[in-house]
């Protein structure tokens, strides 16, 4: 069985969509995954399955836990190497990674390409976006929301320090 990483986008922020860990480890061993873990309580879901099914989840968590969400999913293997390419070099406390469930389109990149965006800094990273904030994410111009809506694609974002750990998580 492949080692997953599940990336759940908008959960446990606030009030709303909330979605106990216990549960959600619980819908993903309904669905057949082994070894299934979390890492803190954004939605991060590691676990071993042979060939995962996100709108399966996604349609499980909605009719269970009532919360309607997106759910990225990378491999393994995928995750690791993101995790060590630092694209912006060794110090990774102000990047991030905006997960997307399909690779951005060249015309829609043209599009970001094209906007003033400060001293944000970006990479395409196959379907994923990594992001550089060097005053922090609080005055963020190229925002996880923004490429969402310029890529038309949905996504979810972590920061380096949870990309690296789910990458450890699964490497078992």
């Amino acid at each position: 069985m492949a080692r997953w990483i599940a990336l759940l986008r908008a959960v446990n922020l606030g009030p709303r969509n909330k979605v106990p860990m216990a549960e959600l480890r619980r819908l993903f061993e309904d669905a057949g995954a082994e070894d299934v873990r979390t890492w803190i309580q954004s939605g991060n879901v590691v676990f071993s399955l042979a060939k995962p099914d996100a709108g399966k989840l996604e349609a499980a968590i909605e009719r269970e836990l009532a919360v309607k969400t997106v759910i990225v999913l990378r491999s393994a293997s995928q995750l690791k190497k993101l995790a060590g390419s630092r694209p912006f070099g060794r110090d990774t406390s102000n990047s991030h990674v905006a997960f997307f469930v399909e690779k951005p389109r060249a015309a829609a990149l043209r599009e970001v390409a094209a906007l003033e965006i400060g001293d944000n800094r970006y990479e395409v990273l196959g379907k994923d976006v990594a992001l550089y904030y060097p005053r922090g994410v609080q005055g963020a111009i190229l925002t996880t929301a923004k490429l969402e809506q310029l890529l038309r694609i949905r996504g979810t974002a972590r920061n380096w320090r949870t990309v690296a750990k789910l990458a450890e998580l699964a490497a078992g």
